[in-house]
This record gives C-alpha cells, structure tokens and sequence, in this order.
C-alpha cells in the first residue's frame, strides 16, 4: 500500500523553493568557506620566497577567489534586500533587548564593509604594481592606475585590514556561539543517525 502523504511530501520537497532567508544562509557558509581558504591561503603566499615555482599562481588562485567573493557579496546583498522588502514585521517569538539589536547591526554592518574594502584592496595592490585581476583565466577591469609606490601602501592596507577584519570575524563567531553549539549538536545527531 502506498502512502500518499510521503510520496506528496518528497514531491514538495523536490519542488520547494528556496526562501530568501535560506539563499541568505547559503551564500554565507560559502562565503566563511571562501574567506577561510583565502585566509590561510594569503597567510602562506606571505611567507613564499619570491622564486617558488608555483607563486604566480597561487596569487591568481587568491585574485580569483577575491573576485568571487564581490560576487556572492552582491547576491548576499540582493537577497538580503528581497528578504527586508518581504518581512513586514518581526518574526522573532522572543525579540532581542535594544542594545543587543544595535549591537547586532553594528557588527554586521562592520563585517559587510570589510567584505568589500578587503578585496577592493587586494585588487588596489594588483594594479598599482601592474598585476592584472582576473577570475579563473577572465580577465577583469583595471580599475587603479599602476604606481610602485601605492603597491607598497597597497600591500599594507591588504595586509593589516585582512587581519582587521579577521578579528570582527572572531567577534561574530563568539557572538554566534549558542547557534553554532546547537548547529553543530544537530549535526552529531545527524552523524549518529543509522543508516
């Protein structure tokens, strides 16, 4: 005997769309996975000695990656816009006190602008000292003028507001520690589950 309610359950899942607030979380974790390589990655391409065989790569891999994560900022924006217009009222059962909201939109206001300034200035290192940007291979706009002096000014911007905003990330993730605990106990339940 077939049961009906499973089957139409499967098929609605099959054609269930995606909420904004979903799309909103997805483009997060592959935005923290995207930030995470470029962190460590960054972080080793400082300590490469300028002959290594593979640097040039290395440093368009980085680029790209940089690229990439303008772009998911920008449909992070888009859906978080969608998701604001949609939402007409609050949807928390318990409402945050008032300076805990305040805090809240600080930080992350803080952590979307360091998202665009930390690529913008990796890409402002590039092409002051004559280094294109490309994304795997396409080659994007130049968007500073080529000037040696502004690549070492460059490279310490880059360098010091990556770490900047590497600590505001510290401060996000201890903010989220409650969600991330629950986050990660429904995914040991889920690890545990037999198959």
């Amino acid at each position: 005997m077939v049961n009906l309610s499973q089957s139409k359950t499967k098929s609605e899942k099959a054609t269930r769309k995606k909420s904004p607030s979903q799309r909103l979380w997805s483009i997060h974790w592959w935005m923290a996975a995207v930030y995470i390589l470029l962190f460590v990655g960054g972080t080793f391409m400082s300590q490469l000695p300028r002959d290594a065989s593979f640097r040039g790569e290395l440093y368009d891999f980085h680029k790209s990656l940089g690229v990439l994560t303008m772009g998911l900022l920008t449909a992070r924006i888009l859906f978080l816009l969608i998701k604001l217009q949609q939402q007409r009222k609050p949807t928390a059962k318990r409402p945050l006190p008032k300076w805990e909201r305040v805090q809240a939109i600080a930080l992350h206001t803080v952590l979307y602008a360091f998202m665009l300034i930390v690529p913008l200035s990796g890409w402002f290192f590039s092409n002051s000292y004559g280094k294109d940007v490309a994304f795997f291979g396409l080659p994007m706009p130049t968007l500073f003028p080529a000037d040696k002096a502004m690549g070492e000014l460059g490279r310490s911007i880059h360098f010091w507001i990556a770490y900047i905003f590497l600590a505001f990330i510290t401060l996000h993730t201890l903010d989220q520690r409650k969600f991330l605990r629950a986050t990660f106990r429904r995914w040991l339940q889920f690890t545990r589950k037999p198959a």
